[in-house]
């Protein structure tokens, strides 16, 4: 499906999707098919949502979302990898 026939089919609504054609033009990602994988009664329980499928498929691209959006538009942002507390690390 296209986002417009997401969000026709689920109107009003928290979902959890995948994208499953997707690219990128600059810092957005452009997803050019979705599929809807759940609805969620809200966005607290689609966030928690994502975060299990998330920890089970790590290698699918999930995201929440809520159709009110026009436009589904996903900025991507830089990983900078771990971060480390000094304090964390073992002295010697």
């Amino acid at each position: 499906m296209i986002w417009a026939e997401i969000r026709k089919t689920y109107p009003e609504q928290w979902l959890v999707i995948e994208a499953l054609e997707a690219h990128t033009e600059g810092q957005r990602r452009l997803i050019d098919k979705i599929a809807a994988l759940e609805t969620c009664a809200d966005g607290a329980a689609a966030m928690r949502r994502y975060r299990e499928l998330h920890r089970q498929f790590p290698q699918r691209e999930l995201y929440f979302v809520h159709t009110r959006r026009e436009v589904l538009e996903i900025l991507e942002r830089p990983w900078s990898g771990i971060r480390r507390n000094n304090a964390a690390q073992p002295s010697g």
